[in-house]
């Protein structure tokens, strides 16, 4: 179940991708790659505690909040609240293709999909 959310999860990241290609906005190229990035902002949150950082996280990886706020903007007419509702959805999107999904207050690596593994430990390199 957990790799059919995961491979469904393309297809909203790729309807916001198509949306904002059609706003009225231009950056240089390089722009959207902190714009992109954004949203993992909340994960400071868990330097308060894994409470905060579970409630701040979901928060800005909630695609029915991401949505909402697209849509916002789409119907006003407001192109940059638009882009920030896509760019949650796109960015929420990816995450949960590669696996991270909603936090429990447990911890960080504690999501809806399951527990996120962790990396394995680096070698050391010789030297």
């Amino acid at each position: 179940m957990k790799k059919l959310i995961q491979a469904e999860a393309i297809v909203p990241f790729l309807i916001s991708v198509m949306l904002i290609n059609r706003l009225p906005i231009h950056f240089a190229w390089w722009i959207w790659i902190p714009i992109f990035l954004a949203p993992d902002l909340s994960m400071l949150g868990y330097l308060i505690n894994n409470k905060i950082g579970a409630y701040s996280y979901n928060l800005f990886h909630h695609q029915l909040v991401a949505i909402v706020i697209a849509a916002t903007g789409m119907l006003l007419q407001l192109p940059y609240v638009e882009l920030a509702g896509l760019v949650l959805l796109g960015h929420s999107s990816l995450d949960r293709v590669m696996g991270y999904g909603l936090k429990f207050t447990t911890g960080f690596g504690f999501t809806h999909l399951g527990t996120v593994a962790k990396a394995p430990p680096t070698a050391a390199i010789p030297g």
